[in-house]
């Protein structure tokens, strides 16, 4: 897996990548950080768990490549997917952080060791470990359709994930958005962003 091809996503913001990817690739919000995570950026190893089981997302920490973002399907909103001892593991094999659709404990554990988790919240109640899931195949994670390899960025605005296809496209389109919007004062931002609304009022109709 490339993960050294993604390290020019860590200064790309979700909202420029969603702005440019659209809604498709722009996971829920019910999946958001659980502590004050730094941005972080990856290429996804996929993982789908069993409803009310963890097995396969233990088996991925010691699969997965440092720098990856480790993406879980679990469709369960009653049993942790994971805890503090695994959450450190994962931080000291340098996997970059987990986005899991589902849930986690021990989240003073989490925060104490800095590592990342995206997820829909906290239980204390582990799953088992009886059920085979899958490893390295496409997943559903908060409503978006996931490969391995996808990059996936994820911050405090939201969780995108950029095509691997489409990696070199979305970068070099995201580096041009970015420098376009550094060089507009807020006075020109302001004076376009009038101009803008007042041509959709009109065009409805509207008048003062």
């Amino acid at each position: 897996m490339d993960t050294a091809g993604t390290d020019a996503f860590q200064d790309i913001a979700p909202t420029t990548l969603a702005d440019l990817l659209g809604r498709a690739q722009v996971m829920d919000s019910g999946i958001r950080p659980l502590w004050d995570a730094p941005r972080v950026a990856g290429p996804a190893y996929t993982v789908r768990c069993e409803p009310g089981d963890n097995l396969m997302l233990h088996a991925a920490i010691h699969r997965a490549e440092p720098g990856s973002v480790v993406a879980v399907e679990s469709g369960d909103l009653d049993y942790a997917l994971a805890g503090g001892n695994v959450c450190a593991v994962a931080r000291r094999r340098g996997i970059a952080a987990f986005v899991l659709d589902g849930l986690i404990r021990d989240l003073a554990e989490v925060r104490e060791a800095a590592f990342p988790v995206f997820a829909r919240g906290v239980v204390p109640i582990p799953g088992t470990k009886k059920k085979l899931g899958t490893l390295g195949e496409p997943v559903h994670v908060g409503g978006v359709l996931i490969h391995p390899g996808d990059i996936v960025v994820a911050d405090e605005e939201g969780i995108v994930v950029t095509p691997a296809a489409r990696r070199e496209e979305i970068l070099t389109a995201a580096r041009a958005k970015l420098a376009q919007e550094a060089e507009e004062s807020l006075d020109t931002w302001e004076a376009n962003h009038r101009a803008r609304i007042d041509d959709a009022l009109r065009g409805l109709g509207f008048s003062d």
